[in-house]
């Protein structure tokens, strides 16, 4: 039992060390990013749903 805590305490420092390697993005990065995604997300959508209005509109002339 004790060699497992010793593998979980190795185990740990090694994740400490690593997330110390990590090059954490800035307060400002995060927030640029996040707001490049929401627009492109309205924007998509937006274009999905006009395609889709279009395509409903054309089935249904079809149909008749």
């Amino acid at each position: 039992m004790t060699e497992r805590w010793q593998q979980l305490v190795q185990f740990l420092k090694e994740v400490r060390t690593e997330l110390n390697k990590v090059n954490w993005p800035l307060r400002k990065e995060v927030i640029g990013s996040t707001v490049v995604v929401i627009i492109s997300v309205f924007i998509l959508s937006f274009f999905l749903g006009v395609i889709d209005v279009t395509l409903q509109k054309l089935l249904t002339l079809v149909i008749r």
